[in-house]
């Protein structure tokens, strides 16, 4: 199996035991303005598609590899209200960069806010309030993290369970900001760190 992609805008899967040559892709499906954007030409990423094992990680069919996540833009529905939520119950810092445009900083990333409405450019194709998923890791106990939470009035949605993290296995509890987005909070158990 081939994964046929033109850019970041388009992927179709091909099998090859099927069909010995790729479908075209077509055109039309691609901005005119991106045509110039793709080193090697718009229709040369082709690659052999495979689920990566713990292994495998860090090889990768591209001439570069992600090494980590600085930050993640967050669309809010009130800029204060999500402020004040993660200031008290996650305990991140309020930032203000680039004409008074806010994030939120924790560890070595931040969640960068745009308000609904008022967004800035680029940004996502459908930016929407509570939209977001998002695991963040923890050193402080769950114990401690759920009796802050109900000291914060959040109510637990789930949790303690175990989930599989990036690097191993995790205990997690979830709640929901403001806006629905579902928070996950998380210990890196002993064996992932062993």
């Amino acid at each position: 199996m081939k994964l046929l992609s033109q850019g970041h805008t388009a992927i179709k899967w091909w099998n090859k035991n099927e069909n010995p040559a790729p479908p075209p892709l077509s055109p039309a499906l691609f901005p005119p303005s991106h045509a110039d954007s793709f080193p090697f030409g718009p229709f040369s990423c082709i690659h052999d598609h495979h689920e990566q094992s713990a292994g495998d990680r860090g090889k990768t069919p591209t001439p570069f590899a992600i090494q980590r996540m600085d930050h993640l833009v967050m669309t809010v529905k009130n800029l204060e209200d999500t402020i004040a939520f993660y200031s008290k119950v996650l305990g991140t810092e309020v930032m203000t960069f680039k004409g008074n445009r806010k994030a939120l900083s924790f560890g070595n990333q931040k969640f960068n806010l745009h308000e609904a409405g008022k967004e800035f450019e680029p940004k996502a194709h459908n930016p929407v309030p509570g939209s977001i998923d998002v695991c963040l890791i923890t050193e402080t106990p769950l114990d401690v993290v759920m009796e802050h939470l109900k000291a914060c009035d959040v109510p637990v949605e789930e949790g303690p369970v175990s989930r599989t993290g990036a690097v191993g296995q995790i205990l997690s509890v979830y709640f929901r900001d403001p806006d629905g987005n579902l928070i996950e909070v998380s210990n890196y158990t002993a064996e992932a760190n062993s």
